[in-house]
Formats: C-alpha cells, sequence, structure tokens
C-alpha cells in the first residue's frame, strides 16, 4: 500500500477540551479509509486538519508529502472537500454552482466534465434548478459534483449521509463505490457503523483517540470471547438481570433482543440460571459472530475498565 496521507501523534485542543489526543493512520492510493465514531469523538477535527483547514497542536500530517496547513494550495489541488453542512449557494443553480467551483479551481474546459458528473449523480435533469429547492439526498450529490470538477485523488468526506433519506443514501454509496473504481481515494467520517463495514479500512475513535484499526471483518474476527445473542420477554427486566449478573458493560440491547459478550460461551449458564430465577420467558440463544457495532461497544468498555 502506497499511502497518500500519513497522519501521526495527531493532537488539537480547543481550549480545555482535548479533540484529538495522539491520531495516527495512513491512508493508501485508491483505498476506502473510515474514520468512525460518535458525536464528539473528534472526527471532523481529523477531516478538517487533513484539508489543511486547522492547524495541529502536536504531530504531523502529510498529503501526497506536503502539510497541507502550510502548503493549502497544494492541498486545495489534491484533496476534495465535503463537509457535514450544505455549503453551497442556495441562490445560484445547480449548474452555475458546479460553474463556480470549477473557475475557483482554475479548470478551464469544465463543460463536459460537469456533464459527466451530472449524468453519473443523476442530476442532469434538474440543472436548471436553484440549489435550496433540492432535497437532502440531491444537495449531497451537488456538493459531490462541485467537490470532483477539479478532478482530486482524494476526496475527504465528513459524515455525508447525516440527515439523507434511505434511498438517496443508498444512491449515494452507489456513486462511492464508482469513485473507487475510477481509483480515487475516500476518507470519509462516519457515525453509521453499517456504512463503516463498506470501508476497506477504518478507525474506530472516541474522546480523540484511536481505539482500534483494521479492516472491517478482521475485527470482527479478532474480537474475543464469545457473543451469544438472547431473545427473551420482558426485554428490558432480562437486560437488567443480564447486567447485574456479568456486568453492564457486557450486555447491550438490540431491538428485541440482548448481545451478551462472554469469555466463552459456556460462560452463559450463569445468565440462563439468573434470567429463569428472574421468571424471564426465554424464547432462545445462540453465539453468533460480532457485528462491528459489537466490537466498537467492546472497545469502549475496555477503555472504561481501570
Amino acid at each position: 500500500m502506497t499511502p497518500v496521507i500519513s497522519v501521526e501523534g495527531l493532537r488539537k485542543k480547543f481550549g480545555t477540551t482535548i479533540a484529538l489526543d495522539g491520531v495516527s493512520f495512513e491512508v493508501g492510493a485508491g483505498e476506502m479509509f473510515g474514520v468512525i465514531g460518535p458525536d464528539g469523538a473528534g472526527k471532523t477535527t481529523v477531516m478538517r486538519t487533513i484539508c489543511g483547514l486547522l492547524p495541529a497542536d502536536e504531530g504531523k500530517v502529510r498529503v501526497f508529502g506536503t502539510d497541507p496547513f502550510r502548503q493549502p494550495r497544494k492541498a486545495a489541488a489534491s484533496i476534495g472537500y465535503v463537509s457535514q453542512r450544505f455549503s453551497l449557494y442556495g441562490d445560484l443553480s445547480i449548474d452555475e454552482n458546479i460553474q463556480f467551483f470549477a473557475r475557483i479551481h482554475g479548470v478551464p474546459d469544465f463543460a463536459a466534465r460537469r456533464t459527466r458528473l451530472l449524468q453519473l449523480t443523476g442530476l442532469e435533469p434538474f440543472r436548471d434548478r436553484l440549489a435550496y429547492r433540492l432535497s437532502g439526498g440531491m444537495k449531497q450529490k451537488l456538493a459531490l459534483a462541485c467537490t470532483l470538477v477539479h478532478e482530486p485523488p482524494i476526496l475527504v468526506l465528513d459524515e455525508p449521509t447525516t440527515g439523507v433519506d434511505p434511498v438517496s443514501r443508498r444512491e449515494f454509496w452507489k456513486l462511492l463505490a464508482e469513485f473507487i473504481g475510477q481509483g480515487l481515494t475516500i476518507v470519509l467520517a462516519t457515525p453509521y457503523l453499517d456504512e463503516a463495514e463498506r470501508c476497506h479500512r477504518v478507525a474506530l475513535i472516541a474522546a480523540g483517540r484511536v481505539l482500534a484499526l483494521d479492516a472491517p471483518g478482521r475485527l470482527q474476527e479478532a474480537a474475543a470471547g464469545a457473543l451469544v445473542e438472547v431473545v427473551a420477554s420482558p426485554i428490558r427486566r432480562a437486560l437488567e438481570v443480564a447486567r447485574a449478573e456479568v456486568g453492564p458493560d457486557r450486555v447491550q440491547l438490540f431491538g428485541d433482543r440482548l448481545h451478551v459478550r462472554l469469555d466463552d460461551a459456556a460462560g452463559y449458564e450463569p445468565v440462563k440460571r439468573a434470567l429463569a430465577g428472574a421468571g424471564i420467558d426465554v424464547a432462545g440463544w445462540r453465539v453468533i459472530p460480532a457485528t462491528l457495532e459489537d466490537v466498537f461497544i467492546d472497545r469502549l468498555a475496555q477503555e472504561k475498565r481501570p
């Protein structure tokens, strides 16, 4: 893997708040790399530092070997950035927004490129529509088109599907898959674990620290112990009893069932007896492979343990 982005020992504070605490990772050419974590984990700070919009207090960021904060022109030429919020011009049409960004980046003959992007994103029939009249999904597609009009080799996306409906979200991911197929490198910040599973590799972060870094499948395979799924009723009471038996950080509620993290499957027997003793009806239980969400919750719990 040839790294095109290198983040080493990144630290950043805002007043007394530590946003990043020694974050390190590399992103290879043509890779889709996910920065995954809850709100306040430091994802946006990582994205903005990579793009050269924020200086690091400590550590290094390199994009194609250059410091994006000290050499912003090179960063702007090599990175396309889509922020959390829609930041285009609502009183301009789709066509005019793309034209504006093409001229900012000095793209001379952008008409053909604009048409290809509009066809790719499905926005061509709406090219004369003002941006403020677009749906959330269409706005994100327009942001992508504006970002890619100067053909940057790296695309940085900060929670691009937050607030987007499921259909538009699926279409957006189809676009990203096509861009990866064309050789684009994508760095994506998202709180959604199902999106993280689409990435080649992910960094799970919380409180500004990297908890784990690997391919999603390898993180799931490496999950320690056994994960037992329990279908029981009443489920809330079952949650209380199971947590009292094995610890609150080892039992999570997933819809109408529990996920119980144990050292091994035999460890379910005391839980089974405790549920039966509390008069809880257990319809069934089974050992299941860990999801990425299970892995993340377990890593968070490990961080909190003394």
